[in-house]
């Protein structure tokens, strides 16, 4: 039996996060956990970037494995790897919620507290 190569889980989360560590792949990664497969034009329009910069970043999503592509003659189109990042990306949204909510809380309970003064 050959000897196998192992990678740490914090490492290979690591390269998770590298790899979605770019606001264009997440939003392409958003576009793309909220329904089916889209082509680079679409999503190239629903981002408001251009397609060739869209398509270098989708290429880098394809090879850490989040996405995967498909060929129609001269169309690309693109969809989620696994529905399991819909749900990654749909955890990272309520944090980053609840981040901005205990913040304004602070805000809030510093104000009254000037006000008071």
């Amino acid at each position: 039996m050959p000897d196998r190569v192992e990678t740490p889980v914090h490492d290979a989360k690591a390269e998770l996060f590298k790899a979605m560590a770019h606001p264009v792949r997440i939003r392409a990664l958003e576009v793309l956990a909220a329904g089916a497969e889209r082509s680079v034009s679409d999503l190239a329009a629903a981002i408001e970037v251009d397609a060739p910069y869209l398509s270098q970043q989708l290429g880098i999503l394809r090879r850490a494995g989040l996405v995967v592509s498909r060929r129609e003659v001269t169309t690309v189109f693109y969809s989620l790897r696994d529905p399991l990042l819909a749900e990654l990306l749909s955890v990272a949204r309520r944090f980053l919620i609840a981040r901005l909510e205990q913040t304004r809380d602070l805000l809030e309970d510093l104000e009254a507290d000037e006000a008071a003064s």
